[in-house]
């Protein structure tokens, strides 16, 4: 785990991946800005409805403060998303530089299979976090354990996520993964809560998920290595 994190964080430098970070990073600020702005003519569009029509500073005041609550609530779901249509391209130059067998016999799986993976990871989280809502209002009481139950569910999902975006290069059907291209439940678990953790810090967060998918590929290959 500690080699595979090395190893991720090392190659950053790397041109080809750091082009990549930059696409991930300009493509999750821009769904964000664009949330923004659509929050802000909806709220112009309300106040007008409502007869107040000199609102437009008060919705533009609103829409920033939306943007900016879901930006800090929902960066771990977008960025992920924005990654899975990457991560193709993240996990090739892992491949080429570590892999490079693997990555001769690879089969890119594509932007629309990247996007259809998005969509479905964004409604397993958006799912799992609705289920265990009522966990984290129960543990409000305790201080700590919300952010512990929060971090435990999305470790989970996003240790599976970080898996298939590997998988999918190597398999027609990234569903049914054959167990050579499955992480023991323990590693898959703790490389989704690095991931989780990383993507809760200001500004590391930006970096986490191109990390996150550079760490699967050295582990799931390292697996089949071994």
């Amino acid at each position: 785990m500690i080699q595979a994190f090395t190893r991720a964080l090392a190659q950053l430098a790397d041109r080809t991946i750091l082009a990549i970070l930059l696409k991930v990073i300009a493509l999750t600020i821009l769904l964000f800005a664009l949330f923004g702005v659509a929050a802000y003519f909806g709220l112009v569009w309300l106040f007008a409805w409502l007869g107040w029509t000199q609102g437009g500073f008060a919705a533009a005041t609103a829409a920033a403060i939306i943007a900016i609550l879901t930006g800090l609530l929902l960066f771990r779901i977008v960025a992920i998303f924005v990654l899975n249509i990457f991560s193709d391209d993240i996990v090739d130059a892992v491949e080429r530089r570590y892999y490079p067998k693997l990555a001769e016999t690879a089969k890119p799986p594509g932007y629309l299979l990247g996007i259809r993976m998005g969509l479905a990871s964004t409604g397993r989280a958006v799912g799992y976090n609705i289920v265990a809502a009522p966990l984290y209002v129960l543990l409000l009481v305790t201080g700590i354990g919300v952010p512990i139950a929060f971090f435990a569910v999305n470790g989970v999902l996003l240790g599976r996520d970080l898996q298939d975006m590997v998988a999918a290069r190597h398999m027609s059907d990234y569903r049914n993964l054959a167990t050579e291209w499955r992480l023991p439940k323990v590693q898959r678990f703790v490389l989704g809560l690095i991931a989780a953790l990383l993507l809760a810090i200001p500004f590391v967060n930006f970096l986490a998920p191109v990390l996150a998918a550079a760490m699967a590929t050295h582990l799931v290959h390292g697996k089949k290595e071994a």
